[in-house]
Formats: structure tokens, sequence, C-alpha cells
């Protein structure tokens, strides 16, 4: 047997047979568990298991069909379609009602791929006991999965397995004679091995995956002149040579990829310019589009700065523009300048409430015809029609400002939406604002006042 050439890799054969073979999920297999009494009892319920790839969602599935005698059917649900679905019913129908009638297990992986009419099929035999059913997802279920289903099996969340679960599963492999790499005398430098469990970010399967491959190159490496002495050794530089690009987990449509944009921008919402950066290089490290991350960050300037730093918002749109033109890696560093002066720069989000507030009126208040006045009258006959008249044009009065003029529809009482807050340069605006809201209120009460008699 060679490591390079195996049958069967190397994560499948060192797959847990036994419950206390199981490393990590302790919030979950720890005895008095929940879900390790439900597997240690062979008492099964139907569950969908929640959490990032290479976490054992696969392998509890299996540990819970062997535990109670039940028969397995595995489906994936990027590949399966209703009718692989009823020839699992069926089946579990006639191992049902066979002479020594036995339970079954469907497991559905990736079962957020299915759709509505998909998880439909399988539902009313969850309901009346024909199939325990176990569900596998990367995919929050709360959005992924239907209501019905989900209020029919119970959800676990499994955490990423930790570096010191993987050193575990790493040695492990490393020293099983029968399935693992045992039969080859390889060992692992103690810095190669923490390095390993590091860049496997919480995911066994490829911890595992990665293992084998540097095993493979230990092997190869021996092989055509006498054994190494001292036994070979995987080092550091090995793992390094072994590792490809992409080693960071990031989904890029799941819940890992929406929980650091959130980090991301709520880290320059908070002026936090250092967290800001360290979730920048996460998503660029993890493969995300730069310019999706140019996006967001213009977006931040108006939505989080606004008028408070104009400033933000041209910076944020040249990051961008050097971006499209320069590409990774060197447009980077001007995502990396704008999302630190977004996180420095003085906050505001005056105009993003007002903006949010004008939206709403004008989706209520329907189609309120625009003043005369403020009408355009390029025609004669829109002009004895009354358009454009008494239209007092700003830069003929006094400052440029026409004091007392109403520029909202006549149904509609004038609006504040817009709210400048005391930082930057809103501190101004604010302060502009007041001076010529003062001056309307005098005009307006002027013009109220009767005329006295001569």
């Amino acid at each position: 047997m060679s490591i390079s050439a195996p049958a069967i890799p190397l994560p499948e054969r060192m797959r847990p047979r036994r419950l206390e073979d199981c490393v990590g999920q302790s919030h979950l297999l720890a005895p008095g568990r929940p879900l390790h009494q439900a597997l240690a009892s062979g008492q099964l319920h139907s569950m969908i298991l929640w959490g990032p790839p290479g976490t054992g969602k696969t392998t509890l599935a299996r540990l819970a069909a062997t535990l109670a005698d039940a028969h397995f059917v595995q489906l994936s649900a990027v590949l399966a379609g209703v009718k692989d679905v009823r020839e699992a019913v069926a089946e579990a129908k006639r191992l049902r009602a066979g002479l020594t009638p036995q339970g079954t297990l469907l497991f559905i992986d990736e079962v957020h791929r299915f759709n509505k009419a998909q998880q439909d099929a399988f539902l009313p035999h969850v309901e009346d006991g024909t199939l325990t059913f176990i569900g596998a997802t990367t995919e929050n279920p709360s959005f992924a999965l239907n209501s019905a289903l989900l209020s029919r099996a119970r959800v676990y969340v499994l955490e990423p397995m930790d570096t010191s679960a993987l050193e575990t599963l790493i040695q492990r492999a490393l020293g099983d004679q029968e399935r693992g790499l045992g039969q080859f005398g390889i060992g692992i430098a103690p810095d190669a091995c923490r390095q390993l469990a590091r860049v496997a970010d919480g995911d066994a399967r490829r911890a595992l995956s990665l293992l084998e491959l540097a095993a493979a190159r230990v092997e190869r490496a021996g092989q055509g002149g006498v054994p190494a002495m001292p036994p070979p050794e995987i080092t550091p530089s090995i793992i390094e040579a072994v590792l490809d690009a992409g080693a960071r987990r990031f989904d890029k449509g799941g819940d890992a990829f929406y929980d650091q944009i959130s980090a991301l921008h709520k880290s320059v919402r908070g002026s936090a310019p250092d967290a800001a950066l360290y979730w920048l290089a996460r998503m660029i490290d993890g493969g995300c589009d730069p310019l999706y991350l140019a996006r967001r960050l213009v977006r931040i300037a108006s939505e989080d700065i606004g008028n408070a730093d104009p400033r933000a918002l041209d910076l944020a749109l040249n990051a961008w523009d050097a971006m499209q033109r320069l590409g990774s890696p060197e447009g980077e560093l001007a995502l990396a300048q704008a999302a630190v002066y977004l996180a420095s720069a003085p906050k505001s989000n005056a105009v993003y409430t007002a903006w949010k507030q004008a939206l709403a009126d004008a989706r209520a208040q329907g189609s309120l015809p625009v003043p005369a006045h403020l009408c355009n009258a390029p025609t004669a006959l829109m002009r004895t029609m009354g358009k454009g008249a008494a239209y007092r044009y700003a830069h003929d009065e006094p400052d440029a400002y026409a004091a007392g003029e109403n520029y909202f529809p006549d149904q509609l009482a004038p609006r504040h939406y817009y709210q400048p807050v005391p930082r930057g340069l809103e501190v101004r605006i604010g302060e502009k604002l007041a001076r010529l809201g003062e001056r309307d209120r005098e005009a307006r009460e002027g013009a109220e006042k009767p005329a006295s008699d001569s």
C-alpha cells in the first residue's frame, strides 16, 4: 500500500466507529448532554446538524444509525431529488413491515439545497414514524428550511474543531496501524502538528487530507535509498509545501460570509480601525471578491459617516477605482486605507435616517402633485395654466435664500427629515440650517400678520 495512492482517503478511513472515539463537540457529546444521551441510548429523534464543514455531521449521523441498529440511507441534496426520497421511503416501509422490523435513518447532506417541495416530500413520513430524519447543513436552518420541518426536528449546532482536538486527530491518524498511517512509521514535529491544526481552520477533514499529502511527500522523499535515520518526520516546511490557496474557511454565500461582512461594517461604524483592518484581511485572505468589499465601503461612507466628513465617500470611491485599475494585491492597500479612514472619521447616520423617512413618506402619501410655483413652464400654454407662477428665484433673494418658501406638495406639511449630528462638518451644517430655519419662521410669521390700518 502506498500513501500516495490510497484506495480510500484518510479522512474516510479515520471516521470514528464508536461514540467515545469522537473528538471535539463536548458541548453536545460530553456524557449527560442531550445528544450524547440520545445517541448512547439508541433512542433517535429527527434532528438538524448545523455547522461548518469537517465538524462531524456525517459521522454523527452514521453513529446514530449504528447505535440504534437502524438502516442508514444517505442522500446528497445536491444530487438527489423527490424520486430518490420516495425510493428511500418505500424501502423504509418495506423494512418496517418485515419479519424482523427495522427502522430507517434518512440522512440528507446539505439539506439546505432542497427546495420546499423536496422537503415536503419526506415530512409526512417523519411524522408517522416511517423514518427518522437527520439533515446536515452549513446554512442557518431558520432561513434554509421550512418551518414545518424545523418544528419536527431538533437543531444541534456544531462548532469548528479547536486546535487541540485537531492535533489529537492528527496524532491518532499517524499512530493507527489499521486505518491510519501507523504502518509507514512517519512522525510529525510538534510545531508542524500545531501548524497543520491551525491551517485546517476548524475542519477535521481538511486536517487529515493535508496530513495525508504531507505524509506522501515524506514517503516519496525516502524512496530509492537507504531508509532515513532517524525515522522520517513531517516538518513545518513540508506542511508549507502542501498548503494550497484558500486555507481559511470562507463561505461566499453563507453565514460565514455575512457574519464577517457584518463584523467589518460594525467595526468601521464603531470607530475601531484595527478591527476593521482585521476583518478586511480575513475576507481578502478567504477569497472574497475585493470589488464587493469596495462597494460595501462606499455604502458605509454614506450610511455611517455621511456629511460629518464628505471626504469619506470620495476616498471610498477612489479605493474602488484603484482596486479596479490595479487588481490584487496592489489594490488591496487602497481598500485598507479607505477602511482605516472610514473607521477613524466622525460618524453620522443623519442622511441615512432622513432618506428612510423621506422614502416612507413618498410611498405612503401617493402621487401628490408638484405645487404650481415649482413646476417647469417652458411654453406659453403652461404659463397660462399658472405653472411656475410666483416662483421665487433664490439667487435674487438676500443671501441667495428665499426665506419662508415652501418646497413640499401643498397637501403635505413641511417635514424635517435631516437632523445633523453635533460631529464633524455636520456641526456647521446644523448651525446654518438652524439660522435658515429661524429666517423661515420670521418670514412666515410676518406673512400671517394682518395689514395695519392706514
